[in-house]
């Protein structure tokens, strides 16, 4: 491995991290319009995100482009391999961003409620696919001496992966619903505060269950840790957060509990990359048929010029995205509409 395979391992990992943390909350903001029955209260719901979530998803379409152009084999088994999940993924995505553009122009409240449904829909599977096809990964995919996937959609289904789908829909509704009791006031935000409370409670022991299960099935996901044991911190830091995370909340600290649920999403996937590495797709059975980062990635000159146009192009993004918060902070107000 060259530093600079490591470098992009790296870069992929921290888009990765950036979009959980950021569209995350928009993801987690959709599941709770199941839950929202009076009208005006998802219009606030909706404007807390209108400003901010289109950009927030930058930070996926750069992590997708960053794997295509840095590891391109792993980006055609993974989206060869699991088409059929990825491509529900993208519908509930364009669902979700056709219903939030639609229902702000609609003015028939019967038809408004529709793309609502279909908002928190789409969120919510999109949230849930994500989980599953990540716990898909951390478990290993089978593969084929050429790095073709050779299993089928229903083996995806697995009871590993679906545990993982429904944590990160518990970790994305606990961190959607944080992001509103910063941007709402009065009853509305009381029972949203009700609403984390209680998906944290979920939170909490599907992330315990899950790290536990995975050490126990999936040895190879020990490796690093094993070799390594002051990396155990990760995971020790990953429950601290996801604890202070509640504390803060019940405290009613709630600008401390999104930052401390941002970082608990972000320890969480980078103890999961830790485990990983260095591999990005281990292959059940063999695992010399597990694509790592030197046997993937493209050439040195591909990688550093990749390099040199990320270090331009970022500092743009984090300005950007600096300057969309700074702008849209505080609580929404009611004669606002964006």
């Amino acid at each position: 491995m060259s530093a600079l395979e490591i470098t992009w391992f790296g870069i992929i990992a921290v888009l990765v991290v950036g979009y959980a943390i950021l569209d995350g909350f928009d993801l987690g903001v959709g599941f709770w319009h199941f839950f929202t029955k009076r009208d005006e209260e998802r219009r606030k719901q909706v404007a807390a995100i209108a400003p901010v979530w289109d950009g927030n998803e930058v930070w996926l379409v750069g992590a997708g482009a960053a794997l295509f152009a840095a590891f391109p084999l792993v980006y055609a088994t993974v989206f060869s391999g699991m088409y059929l999940a990825l491509m529900l993924v993208l519908m509930a995505l364009i669902a979700r961003g056709v219903s939030l553009e639609m229902g702000a122009r609609e003015p028939a409240a019967a038809a408004r409620g529709a793309w609502d449904f279909l908002f928190a829909l789409g969120s919510t599977l999109a949230a849930l696919l994500f989980g599953v096809a990540f716990g898909n990964i951390l478990q290993g995919l089978p593969l084929d001496a050429e790095g073709n996937y050779t299993g089928t959609f229903l083996t995806l289904l697995n009871p590993f992966a679906i545990l993982v789908g429904l944590l990160n829909l518990a970790m994305l509704a606990t961190h959607g619903a944080l992001y509103l009791v910063m941007k709402l006031e009065g009853e509305h935000a009381e029972r949203v505060k009700r609403w984390a409370q209680g998906t944290w409670v979920a939170y909490l022991p599907l992330a315990l269950i899950v790290m536990g299960m995975a050490g126990v099935m999936f040895p190879h996901l020990l490796r690093n840790y094993q070799a390594l044991p002051w990396l155990w911190l990760l995971p020790a830091a990953t429950v601290a957060a996801i604890v202070t995370t509640g504390i803060l909340h019940a405290r009613g600290r709630e600008r401390g509990a999104f930052i401390a649920s941002s970082g608990s999403i972000a320890l969480l996937l980078l103890t999961a990359v830790t485990a990983l590495f260095p591999n990005l797709v281990p292959a059940q059975g063999d695992p010399a048929l597990s694509l790592t980062i030197a046997r993937a990635a493209s050439s040195p000159l591909t990688l550093k010029t990749m390099l040199i146009v990320f270090l331009m192009g970022m500092p743009l993004v984090l300005g950007y995205t600096f300057f969309v918060y700074r702008i849209f902070r505080g609580k929404v107000q009611d004669d606002v509409h964006y």
